[in-house]
């Protein structure tokens, strides 16, 4: 076996294990009380998960891992805040906002990964890293969410447009502080970790 060959697979192996970490650490998420509104969508600390998977993983390990944790919460696993799971959640008000966790990692991560890369001036500094955190998490953790969101609350709760984005403005001074948490984050593992592959550049 060639080192190239070696060199792959445990690429591959790391992979798949950083895909299953985020998928448990949105699990991990699930373990925090929701609050739950007269809506029929929780606020969670869940959106937080989505967030850092974009960018610390990048648009499709980020993808992958909302996937996964989305499919075992379909198979019936209790993974989702409150212990709920199933296909039922999928046919809630709050279904647009899950649906949207996939695609909110890929746009998180590919804002991630745009921000991070300054040209010509070297490694984005951990400040610099941060800042692009927390503009990825805003676009991708908390536009794409809220977009899925009004239109699950249109087609699934019968909400009008204008009702569907009053409602859901709700969420938003909350889904800010993660974006600040997430930025936090990131300065620290840039700090710590100054070889992570923020954005899903080649491990």
């Amino acid at each position: 076996m060639t080192m190239t060959s070696t060199s792959h697979r445990e690429s591959r192996a790391q992979r798949i294990a950083l895909v299953a970490l985020f998928a448990a650490l949105m699990a991990a998420f699930g373990m925090i009380p929701k609050i739950d509104l007269p809506l029929g969508v929780p606020i969670t600390a869940q959106t937080m998960g989505v967030m850092l998977a974009g960018c610390m993983l990048g648009a499709s390990m980020g993808f992958q891992a909302m996937a996964l944790f989305l499919l075992a919460v379909a198979l019936g696993l209790p993974l989702l805040s409150g212990g709920r799971g199933g296909m039922g959640v999928f046919f809630l008000p709050s279904a647009g906002y899950l649906v949207s966790w996939p695609f909110a990692a890929i746009v998180t991560g590919l804002v991630m990964r745009a921000l991070s890369r300054p040209a010509g001036t070297g490694p984005a500094s951990p400040k610099r890293l941060a800042l692009a955190a927390f503009a990825a998490s805003v676009v991708g953790g908390v536009l794409v969410v809220h977009v899925f969101g009004v239109v699950g609350l249109m087609l699934l709760a019968k909400l009008s447009l204008l009702q569907a984005v009053i409602g859901t403005l709700v969420f938003v001074p909350g889904d800010l502080i993660k974006c600040v948490l997430v930025a936090v984050i990131v300065h620290t593992v840039a700090r710590g970790l100054p070889d992570w592959r923020f954005g899903g550049r080649a491990l």
